[in-house]
């Protein structure tokens, strides 16, 4: 196994845990607000990591150009579809949480 198949498995797994954390994140966080959050973080982190560590496998430009369309693609959905949610939940009344 070379180095780069060693780089290349760490950064997918990395970005495996943050997309972990970010579900962690979803489930256990107290309002809408912190879920957002924790979702947006840890999946952007987590693709990010997954795309580099798929285009130190792919050998080919045009695929390595792919993915991070495809990770632009998902950053501005994510920050689109969380900044909706947050704006209806706001709109809606729903208070941001904070410790009691």
């Amino acid at each position: 196994m070379q180095v780069i198949d060693l780089l290349s498995t760490a950064l997918i797994i990395a970005g495996a845990g943050f997309f972990f954390a970010g579900t962690i994140g979803v489930l256990r966080f107290p309002d809408v607000f912190s879920r957002l959050h924790a979702v947006t973080k840890g999946d952007n982190v987590g693709l990010g990591l997954t795309v580099l560590g798929l285009a130190l496998r792919s050998g080919s430009l045009a695929v390595v150009g792919k993915l991070i369309v495809i990770w632009m693609l998902v950053l501005l959905a994510g920050a689109t579809a969380s900044h909706l949610i947050a704006r209806s939940s706001l709109r809606r009344g729903i208070e941001p949480w904070s410790r009691p």
